[in-house]
């Protein structure tokens, strides 16, 4: 794993952050290119990433490649990886198809959990994925969700159901994902009130990374409680997936 450069002493730590809904590692010219996803990352300078559609053994359409181990390798990454889907395999023996949230971190991980959220009927089960992370010595709680992309309603219950588990975090709080609302919606309106949304602060221009190659919307987000000091916010242009990612940087100390 690639190490982290160590602040000088009473020194505020930088950290680099991602957000990115891969689609499978999918572009937009519909190649799978698990690698041009990890350019992407690369790109990024991040140190601490959250994935979104992330598959594990789950498909054909991923070549039945462990995407979570395959991008930790790569990337020199420690991860956990959290499946939201967890299916049969197709023949007895083989490893079971799992589909979901990953973070992967050059900061030690000391610990993760994932809650499912709230889910209506036969609507595709969501989770929080929470990892708390080493920072230079300081514990960083990063939390990277996606949310429903049908229902308003459903995506209420969820959004609550994530400040219920988060809010009584004591560590500075991270919480990314594709959030699948445009920030005056309610649901985002019930989660800008517990944090702070990082492009309102310090993003330049609309943030739009729905739907790739000509998005319309803002979808994906990063926020932050008020123990991270943002101080940049990037929508790096790709064509390994149908969202763009979305980069920021935080001081904490």
């Amino acid at each position: 794993m690639a190490p982290v450069t160590a602040q000088a002493a009473g020194q505020a730590t930088t950290v680099k952050t991602l957000t990115f809904n891969i689609h499978h590692g999918q572009g937009t010219d519909g190649k799978l290119d698990l690698e041009r996803t990890a350019k992407a990352i690369e790109a990024s300078g991040a140190a601490v990433v959250g994935l979104q559609e992330v598959d594990k053994y789950f498909d054909a359409r991923s070549n039945w490649v462990d995407q979570p181990a395959w991008l930790a390798t790569r990337l020199g990454m420690t991860y956990v990886f959290a499946p939201n889907l967890d299916w049969d395999p197709l023949e007895p023996g083989k490893p079971r198809r799992q589909y979901g949230n990953l973070v992967l971190s050059k900061y030690p991980i000391l610990e993760s959990r994932n809650t499912p959220l709230p889910k209506v009927g036969t609507e595709e089960q969501r989770g929080l994925l929470e990892a708390v992370l080493d920072v230079n010595g300081t514990p960083v709680r990063f939390a990277n969700t996606h949310l429903n992309n049908a229902t308003p309603a459903e995506r209420q219950q969820q959004a609550t159901a994530v400040v219920n588990l988060l809010g009584a975090a004591t560590e500075p709080t991270l919480l990314v994902g594709d959030l699948n609302a445009i920030p005056t919606t309610a649901e985002i309106k019930t989660l800008t009130a517990r944090w702070k949304d990082t492009w309102t602060e310090v993003g330049i221009g609309l943030g739009f990374t729905s739907s790739v190659p000509l998005p319309t919307r803002r979808i994906d987000y990063q926020l932050h409680s008020p123990a991270l000091k943002a101080t940049a916010a990037s929508v790096p242009s790709t064509f390994a997936s149908d969202h763009y990612p979305v980069a920021a940087t935080f001081t904490l100390g």
